[in-house]
């Protein structure tokens, strides 16, 4: 049956006209389902009790349900495992900052990218989302808190880029009026550097935030980390970033995590900004949050610090990513991780 809250309202239009309706019931239809958060059809008050029989026996309204939700007593970051109607599970997670509520979504079940320090590759790719489970997440996660949503992060399980005509979908129905109408400029797209969706992303005239996953500051140290790195060339994911920069004006953050002996170098830092200097550009440090499969360990405090005063000393813009929830499974994968090893347990 026809997913309904993946669709447009052009779209919504066209099947209300299909069902002998007049094409304000697609208007009221999108804003119980993407305003009003409703996903019950019996919810959609206004709707004639015809309509709504035939929307119940040929439409569905995906819901997510939440399996479990985890809540740092140090600083209130929350991260919800959901079911998938198909039985599958994805995790989220709500950040609340003073300059409003953000939420970082899954793209798909699983990832095939398979960076090395991520639980998110460690069970590979099982599907991409459709535009409506990507929604849902937020959905279930502001009616969860009743706190309006700021900011949205396509930064957790998946590659968003390996899910691309979902991602494109599900930015037009959240920025769009008639729903949530997130700001374009409150969504960031994290990518691990597919090199021709990065350049095609360029061409949508989006005004999103791209996030690059780095992590590393040259090819040979990026191939051992991220095995992306083995297609795409260091060069051609900068390049490919220059050009999306130069079509959009949009500044690039470049996510890099710092692996304690890995890649937190004074060395490793100078050919940071040796490679990032000539870029207008952000660098996001993040302190990488070790998982029990892999022997990564997080960087030192005071290792970190040196290493963004020594990236400011050189004019580049840089921030450590504030530490959340990392007296729960705060890390991307972890609780989906955590809970399919229970699962097989049983």
């Amino acid at each position: 049956m026809t997913d309904l809250k993946s669709q447009t309202l052009t779209e919504l239009q066209k099947e209300m006209e299909q069902l002998g309706e007049k094409k304000f019931r697609a208007k009221q239809l999108y804003s119980w389902m993407h305003e009003k958060l409703v996903d019950d059809f019996d919810q959609m008050t206004n709707l004639p009790k015809g309509l709504l029989t035939r929307l119940k026996e040929n439409y569905t309204l995906t819901r997510l349900v939440p399996l479990e939700v985890q809540v740092s007593k140090q600083d209130g970051t929350a991260k919800f495992l959901f079911q998938l109607p198909d039985g599958n599970v994805i995790e989220s997670v709500l950040m609340r900052y003073h300059h409003g509520n953000s939420v970082c979504i899954s793209s798909q079940v699983g990832c095939r990218m398979g960076c090395r320090f991520c639980a998110s590759t460690l069970g590979g790719l099982t599907r991409g989302l459709t535009p409506s489970e990507m929604l849902e997440q937020i959905y279930q996660i502001q009616k969860w808190s009743e706190e309006r949503v700021h900011n949205v992060v396509v930064m957790g399980t998946g590659e968003p880029l390996d899910n691309y005509e979902t991602l494109l979908r599900f930015i037009e129905l959240l920025s769009t009026e008639g729903g949530l109408h997130i700001s374009q400029r409150n969504i960031t797209v994290s990518t691990c550097g597919i090199v021709p969706k990065i350049k095609e992303l360029a061409k949508e005239n989006l005004q999103i935030t791209l996030a690059l996953s780095l992590h590393a500051p040259t090819q040979e140290k990026r191939k051992s980390l991220m095995p992306i790195a083995s297609r795409y060339e260091l060069s051609e994911v900068i390049e490919a970033c220059c050009y999306y920069f130069n079509k959009t004006k949009r500044r690039i953050t470049f996510e890099y995590s710092l692996v304690g002996g890995i890649n937190d170098t004074r060395e490793d830092a100078k050919e940071l900004i040796r490679l990032l200097k000539p870029l207008n550009c952000h660098v996001n440090l993040i302190p990488v949050n070790p998982i029990k499969e892999r022997d990564y360990v997080e960087s030192k405090h005071q290792t970190v610090i040196n290493f963004k005063n020594y990236l400011e000393k050189s004019g580049i813009h840089v921030t450590i990513r504030r530490e959340l929830g990392r007296d729960i499974d705060g890390a991307c994968g972890q609780l989906r991780k955590s809970y399919m090893d229970r699962e097989e347990e049983r």
